[in-house]
């Protein structure tokens, strides 16, 4: 891992509308940068003609920066494909449930076509070969934000049959499995398998996404393998996982921000092939501005692996609504350290002055000079040169796993909650309100859960579940664990067959209740509050209610329960109801986990860790314009930002969008 943080930015000199590298390397090392990510987008660039290759960008770019002392990242082109190659073959273009796709946009490739697996294999080994010699290269980030694209050409559906015959064996088995007899989809001969853009089997078309996942994550596989052949011992092999882009206006891309769970690639399998985790963070500012998006990205990137992990792209001022307040950029910078990243690099250095994002702007606007977001970033970038040792690499060992699964996504994408009501919408409603709480967590994918490491376990829609994964959480609150669970959590197995049984299957009496009824709330409410878009009505079989619902027929119902099972404590909660009362579940199970729940709250964030001096170190995080006095909560302490020392009880008065970083003495 870098003693020093890297911090830098995506740069495109074959964007510029003149020639300025090397004053742009001036500007980056007086910014206090020290690191530019090169390559990833520009393949016919790279290469404008068939086998014909120009590496001159990359090389003035690798010398000019070797010049100044910084580092470079190296990016394979492969996401951007060039149209000779589409011309050679049409069929680099993915076919998806809506049809043909035209050449034009990035990320519309077949990831397995033969052609372009022949195409990219060469220009990546060109490039690999190229530069992994030089000095400055410290490592390489494979494509960037893959994922599958929707592909269901040729190539795909047959190895999706391949793969199902191997896995099953037989026809009766996989007609069972899925419950194909229905509206006659069973099939008694492997040659008879169905186009799955026709399928109306929740069970298939979701066993069928997490192929399509899975041929996503083998791609990132088969480029790593590619780079190891060329990249020196030091060379870390990185990518730019992204997340669920929330949309909340015209159907672009600049309307929105990464909000939840990935869809279309399971970070849990493309994480393999990295040797250093990476993300791409991007989120509301002014006003909006809460660090909710950095601090969830953060840990979920976080819980991957067990170096830390690099923010290759956050936004300097992208769009209108993201220019940022002044502090805000700087806030924004340290709360991704606080999550435990070892670096953040801005999408992009400078505005791209035609293009499709002509309008995401960078660190420099159009005309190319400094401005207030360039100065803030030199501040950052002072401090983190002067810091970098003390606050690189933050290590956190939390004591709550909230947990993910892609597969539950899928099925609730097929059986939704509520048409206003998405899996990451619970998702983030459960791990919001945690991250107001400053109840730190990580967030696990359900293949990655360890219970043993945890003392709670909170599962937000966890409704696809092998039944190996509910005995290891029964276990885990027979053991003294405690398990808070959301509606639609443990409804059906791995192939989306609803279990026949008492609901939750196999956890009822850990629970201590049952249900066989759900509804639409309507008028029903929970301690006061307004329930909204889905209810189940839980019958106590021994667990206590912390709340009944409050309505003329469902008021016989809880809507929240708490039951004492073995050594642990089982939490349930039945419906879609307001922060507050679930902040009041928590309050109550972190007790019971021994676990301590802080006194502040948002939009003070507290994040903490240990330093690799073996010192505790706590980031208060100021997400408001409004002044705040706060107590210091720790016996001696000082800000590393400062020098200034507090005592316990002693008043911390933080500023506008203010950052505070405190160690423990």
């Amino acid at each position: 891992m870098e003693k020093e943080i890297l911090f830098g930015a995506a740069y495109y000199p074959e964007y510029m509308p003149y020639e300025r590298v090397k004053e742009d390397i001036r500007m980056m090392k007086e910014a206090g940068m020290n690191v530019v990510r090169i390559a990833e987008s520009t393949w016919s660039t790279l290469e404008p003609e068939d086998g014909v290759f120009d590496f001159s960008y990359i090389d003035q770019v690798i010398e000019e920066a070797g010049k100044a002392g910084m580092k470079v990242i190296i990016g394979t082109p492969t996401y951007a494909v060039p149209s000779w190659l589409c011309r050679k073959d049409p069929g680099v273009l993915v076919e998806t449930g809506q049809g043909e796709s035209y050449y034009g946009r990035r990320q519309i490739f077949n990831l397995l076509n033969p052609t372009f697996r022949c195409h990219a294999e060469r220009v990546i080994r060109k490039l690999a070969e190229h530069t992994a010699g030089a000095g400055p290269v410290i490592g390489f980030q494979i494509d960037n934000e893959t994922k599958h694209y929707g592909n269901m050409g040729r190539e795909i559906q047959a190895a999706f049959r391949k793969a199902m015959e191997e896995k099953f064996q037989t026809t009766e088995n996989l007609n069972k499995a899925f419950g194909l007899a229905y509206w006659s989809n069973s099939i008694h001969n492997w040659e008879d398998f169905p186009d799955m853009r026709g399928c109306i089997n929740g069970g298939l078309a979701s066993e069928f996404s997490a192929f399509q996942r899975k041929m996503a994550a083998d791609y990132l596989m088969w480029q790593a393998d590619l780079i190891r052949e060329y990249k020196r011992e030091d060379q870390f092999i990185t990518h730019n996982l992204d997340f669920e882009w929330k949309k909340f206006g015209a159907d672009i891309a600049q309307d929105g921000y990464s909000y939840g769970v990935q869809p279309d690639i399971n970070h849990y399998e493309a994480a393999k092939a990295l040797t250093l985790a990476g993300t791409d963070i991007y989120h509301p500012t002014q006003d909006d501005l809460t660090g909710a998006e950095t601090a969830f990205g953060g840990d979920s990137i976080r819980s991957l692996k067990d170096s830390g992990y690099l923010v290759l792209e956050c936004q300097a001022q992208a769009f209108k609504y993201w220019t940022p307040y002044p502090g805000q950029l700087r806030l924004q910078a340290y709360s991704h350290l606080a999550s435990g990243a070892t670096g953040t690099l801005y999408w992009n250095w400078h505005s791209i002055h035609s293009g499709y994002e002509t309008y995401w702007r960078g660190v420099l606007s159009h005309d190319l000079d400094t401005n207030p977001v360039y100065e803030e970033a030199a501040v950052i970038g002072k401090e983190w040169s002067k810091l970098g040792e003390k606050i690189n690499g933050l290590q956190k060992k939390n004591e709550i796993a909230l947990v993910i699964d892609n597969h539950s996504m899928s099925a609730l994408n097929w059986f939704p909650i509520d048409k206003d009501l998405s899996y990451n919408d619970v998702v983030r409603w459960m791990y919001d309100s945690l991250y107001e709480m400053n109840l730190e967590c990580d967030v696990v994918d359900v293949r990655a859960l360890d219970p043993s490491r945890y003392k709670m376990i909170v599962t937000p829609a966890l409704y696809s579940v092998p039944e190996e994964m509910l005995k290891k959480l029964e276990t885990f609150v027979r053991e003294g664990g405690v398990l808070v669970s959301s509606f639609r959590s443990f409804v059906a197995d791995e192939y989306l067959r609803v279990y026949h049984d008492k609901a939750p299957h196999l956890l009822h009496e850990c629970f201590g209740m049952s249900y066989n009824q759900f509804t639409e709330p309507g008028r029903t409410r929970l301690k006061g509050k307004e329930v909204r878009y889905f209810a189940e009505l839980l019958k106590r079989e021994g667990a206590e209610s912390m709340a009944d619902y409050e309505h003329k027929y469902w008021g016989r119902y809880a809507g929240m329960t708490h039951h004492v099972f073995g050594e642990g404590h089982a939490y349930y909660l039945g419906c879609w109801t307001c922060k507050e009362t679930l902040k009041e579940l928590y309050r109550t199970a972190a007790k019971s986990a021994g676990i301590f729940c802080p006194e502040l709250a948002w939009p003070v964030t507290v994040r903490s860790g240990v330093n690799r001096e073996g010192k505790q170190i706590h980031y208060l995080l100021h997400y408001s314009e409004e002044e705040q006095e706060i107590l210091c909560p720790y016996d001696n302490a000082v800000d590393l930002l400062t020098g200034k020392s507090y005592r316990k009880g002693e008043p911390i008065c933080l500023s506008d969008w203010d950052v505070k970083i405190l160690e423990e003495a």
